[in-house]
């Protein structure tokens, strides 16, 4: 794929962090602040939505929802297959934790060169038509991952990281439940509590040295989100540079928040919500994540959880 273009006008919101620490409802909540576009979790859109056409955020599937549509034709003159398969070899050679050093001396040194500019380009032009057919300014990526993030960072193009925290163990505790994908019913995937602990501390860490490359890195703790959400997603917004004038945040009421369609293109099955959602905290793993798996999460992430806020007795 050639190069053609390093401009960008859209300013883009990547929520950071392992799965199941609330990034799929922090991007629900901001994408209903005005001018802001949730796009779900765009590293995963090639498979799931151009090569599986599963659902998205709407309803509809993929090749058949309007906004979709509208932004393969701004940004690739349509979905083809062989740009998921190209995108797809190129996250194999650039996008992985393991390049994490690598790339964080790309976002030193850049401009970017190879396989990493080409990749950059295809997130750029993608996040420019959403921007575009949405009308908004700012788009929200909810990938997660933090070698996406250092990516974006060296592409140049405007991001501004959010870290998504939550308490390990209880972050543990979902990764060990059964949970099924609403798109076909088939199982999410399961990890032990000792592949959470390690994979949490990877991410966090990896955006803590992400921030220390100069990139802004603003962290937000799932807990915090849920007790207080209005004060929470306001306080984001002003650090983000989004409208917080009279009404910007009328979406949110008291222990609840009423959520319209959003466009994302995958992510947890919370994106299929609209109406009323109350904002509750789960912390059913006080109850049920069992003794050992407990001690297991603490000692593998303990460190970090203490620099969280997170001690034994800590929400």
């Amino acid at each position: 794929m050639l190069v053609t273009s390093v401009s960008s006008s859209a300013r883009v919101i990547f929520l950071g962090g392992l799965g199941r620490s609330g990034t799929t409802l922090l991007e629900r909540l901001l994408g209903e602040v005005p001018g802001v576009t949730a796009l779900g979790e765009v590293v995963h859109l090639w498979a799931r939505g151009v090569v599986a056409d599963e659902s998205c955020g709407c309803g509809e599937p993929f090749s058949r929802c309007p906004f979709w549509k509208d932004v393969g034709d701004r940004a690739f003159g349509g979905w083809p297959p062989e740009l998921a398969a190209h995108v797809a070899a190129l996250r194999d050679r650039v996008d992985r934790t393991r390049r994490i050093p690598a790339l964080a001396r790309a976002v030193r040194t850049r401009p970017p060169a190879g396989g990493l500019a080409d990749y950059t380009w295809v997130y750029r032009r993608l996040y420019d038509a959403a921007s575009a057919a949405s009308g908004g300014s700012v788009v929200i990526d909810s990938s997660k991952h933090a070698s996406l993030a250092y990516c974006l960072a060296a592409g140049g193009l405007d991001v501004h990281v959010v870290q998504v925290v939550r308490d390990p163990r209880a972050v543990a505790h979902s990764w060990h439940r059964r949970v099924a994908r609403p798109e076909d019913g088939t199982p999410m995937m399961r990890w032990a509590p000792a592949r959470t602990s390690l994979h949490w501390a990877a991410q966090n860490l990896s955006l803590e040295l992400l921030a220390r490359c100069g990139v802004p890195v603003t962290r937000v703790r799932y807990e915090d989100l849920v007790e207080a959400p209005r004060e929470a997603v306001g306080g984001l917004a002003a650090t983000l540079g989004l409208p917080t004038g009279p009404g910007s945040l009328d979406f949110i009421g008291d222990g609840r928040a009423r959520l319209s369609v959003a466009h994302t293109a995958s992510g947890n099955p919370m994106r299929f919500a609209v109406g009323p959602l109350p904002l509750t905290p789960d912390d059913r793993w006080r109850t049920s994540l069992v003794r050992r798996h407990r001690r297991t999460v603490t000692a593998l992430t303990w460190p970090l959880m203490a620099r969280y806020g997170y001690g034994e007795g800590a929400a």
